[in-house]
């Protein structure tokens, strides 16, 4: 599916797309690597270590191939610079933590400038409680789309700027 988006991106059929490669209710196993369990049974370790490494090793597999996925947008030339560096690709979860349901702190990368507009490269880390919506107004505003408000967001996220 990342090498589909990806040709997507590059002969300019499409500019936003959506991929989710698994929700987080999940029962899917990954035979693939090796692990038999259910992916969300697996979130709900309770501390146990075999349950973690698994989960882990699920997570690992889900960052690789968003690697790769990166990989690809960045080789992609487009007027000088790369699709990668003129666009906003975003990755996480909606959960931290699925052992305890926590829905705050959430791990998210943004990759990508957004032609510049973002400065990447770095790991940025904000206030609790923080919406999630507030990097969207963000990315939304370097799209043009200026908005004051988006579902529970505070305001732009600040602290991305690459200019």
């Amino acid at each position: 599916m990342f090498d589909l988006m990806a040709a997507a991106f590059q002969a300019d059929l499409a500019r936003v797309c959506t991929f989710m490669i698994g929700p987080e209710g999940s029962n899917r196993n990954y035979r693939e690597i090796g692990i038999t369990d259910s992916h969300h049974g697996l979130t709900h370790h309770l501390g146990d270590a075999a349950k973690i490494v698994k989960i882990t090793q699920m997570n690992r597999m889900h960052a690789t191939e968003f690697a790769y996925f990166l990989g690809k947008l960045a080789a992609m030339n487009e007027g000088g610079s790369s699709v990668l560096d003129n666009s906003m690709v975003v990755y996480g979860g909606g959960l931290s933590d699925g052992n305890r349901h926590d829905h705050h702190d959430l791990p998210v990368l943004l990759a990508g400038s957004a032609g510049g507009t973002f400065r990447s490269g770095r790991h940025l880390r904000y206030a609790k409680e923080t919406p999630l919506t507030n990097l969207y107004i963000a990315m939304l505003d370097r799209l043009g789309v200026n908005i004051e408000k988006l579902e529970d967001s505070t305001g732009q996220l600040g602290h991305l700027s690459g200019i």
